[in-house]
């Protein structure tokens, strides 16, 4: 850690590897040690049955955040009366920690006041500490990496990946003298919250450079780069003005708009995941942001490849079904594509597929609004695909439009990368001072929050 920590003056050995040594006055065990004796770790209701309104909430792993507690208070299922009185083994107090057990585990909340009285289902675990103890210091402890490389040893290859009580229970841990538990508990409640909002600052900066990325192109393929030049209604009510000497023609004029197509039957062995042809699906075309779809995952058999239609390498293709359609890529590969997926074969010389491919861009939530209307299944036909107006500037504009986006892009990318790493670089801090705290590496006894911050706690 950093040189304004100072470690303890004397340390011994636990001899355990997730410990390691601590400070010489601690004690150390298992996590069964510090709960209330007569309120021993236990899961939840494994049947709820129904949503009764006026019934006893309980909380499945889904309803909790890492560490904040219940997301939605008025969103937690209940069960019946009857149903939660033959769990009453389960039943939360104020103060208890509630751990996650099912296929996300490791998320951990104190139970507040408004959910004393309330359940949980098997997915969650109930640890009631024991009033010598300080809650708040083993809310930390089990928030710690010490406690999660336990329970990823314990669960190890399994494929259903839950933690079971035996092992959560056995959770080996530090037991300091309460006061020491005390001032780690605020240390830690206090120092998190800074680094929790220097990494909000960072996804905040990340989504406006996000939101001004997607301006420029916007502005840039649908205004030009000449602010001054003459503007004329395009007639396109999500296009709006453009350039007076741009031209205005229909993807279905400047390009054979075909859909792909899936082998039949579906799911025919002989026809699918074989080894020759790209299979491009919508997943294929949405997973990423990037301009070329480069390679796929899966592949069609040559049988499967000559039932359906073959897009070659540079065309220009839209994911055109499912919640994620209007999304673009040039591939840059041959690849058969299914029905999922239409394709811009042919496209117009003079027409640059970069610029083509930016413009589609800034247009997926408008053909998202254009077929929301009626049930099923959202899907672009063709014909709305062909009637898509793309506004065109002359080519060597489009070369410029487009070098312009690019080094635009690269620029937002760079920013956005370093946000990126500033925020793994505040998260590693975090998980490493969580870790250095509750194991005793550091001694925070008589660490004071800092002037100003401590006066603007006094008066929350």
């Amino acid at each position: 850690m950093s040189g304004k920590y100072h470690e303890y003056p004397e340390y011994k050995n636990t001899e355990n590897e997730y410990i390691g040594s601590t400070p010489k006055l601690w004690g150390f065990g298992s996590l069964k040690r510090v709960v209330d004796q007569n309120r021993q770790i236990t899961y939840g209701i494994v049947q709820a049955g129904q949503n009764v309104p006026d019934g006893v909430p309980y909380i499945r792993p889904a309803d909790m955040r890492d560490e904040g507690g219940v997301k939605n208070l008025t969103g937690l299922l209940r069960t019946s009366l009857s149903i939660a009185s033959s769990y009453e083994r389960s039943e939360l107090k104020s103060g208890d920690l509630v751990c996650s057990i099912g296929p996300s585990f490791g998320k951990v909340m104190v139970t507040p006041d408004v959910l004393s009285g309330a359940n949980l289902t098997q997915g969650t675990a109930r640890v009631a500490i024991s009033k010598k103890f300080h809650t708040r210091y083993y809310f930390w402890v089990l928030r710690s990496s010490l406690a999660y490389q336990q329970w990823e040893s314990s669960v190890g290859g399994a494929t259903f990946r839950a933690l079971n009580l035996g092992p959560l229970a056995d959770t080996y841990i530090p037991i300091p003298p309460h006061k020491n538990q005390v001032s780690i508990a605020g240390f830690l409640d206090h120092e998190t919250a800074k680094i929790d909002t220097l990494i909000d600052k960072q996804q905040q900066l990340i989504q406006l450079l996000k939101e001004k990325r997607q301006t420029v192109i916007s502005h840039a393929v649908t205004k030009g780069l000449d602010p001054n030049v003459p503007m004329k209604d395009s007639g396109v009510e999500w296009l709006g003005a453009v350039p007076e000497h741009w031209s205005l023609k229909k993807f279905g004029h400047i390009s054979n708009v075909v859909r792909g197509g899936s082998p039949r039957p579906a799911g025919d062995p002989t026809l699918f995941n074989g080894d020759y042809s790209p299979w491009v699906t919508v997943a294929e075309i949405t997973k990423d942001n990037d301009m070329f779809l480069e390679e796929t995952e899966t592949f069609l058999t040559k049988k499967g490849s000559d039932q359906c239609r073959v897009f070659q390498k540079g065309t220009l293709v839209l994911s055109n079904s499912g919640a994620t359609l209007g999304v673009p890529k040039i591939l840059n590969i041959d690849a058969n594509a299914n029905d999922g997926v239409v394709g811009f074969e042919s496209l117009d010389s003079s027409v640059n597929i970069e610029l083509a491919y930016l413009y589609l861009t800034t247009l997926t939530e408008n053909l998202r609004e254009s077929i929301k209307q009626g049930s099923g299944q959202p899907n672009l036909n063709t014909d709305i695909v062909k009637n898509i107006v793309f506004p065109g500037p002359p080519p060597c504009e489009q070369d410029q439009i487009v070098t312009e986006i690019k080094d635009a892009v690269a620029r937002y990318k760079s920013l956005t990368n370093k946000a990126h790493g500033l925020t793994s670089l505040l998260k590693e801090r975090r998980t490493a001072l969580i870790s250095a705290a509750v194991t005793g590496k550091i001694d925070v006894r008589h660490w004071q929050p800092s002037e100003p911050q401590a006066r603007m706690e006094a008066t929350a």
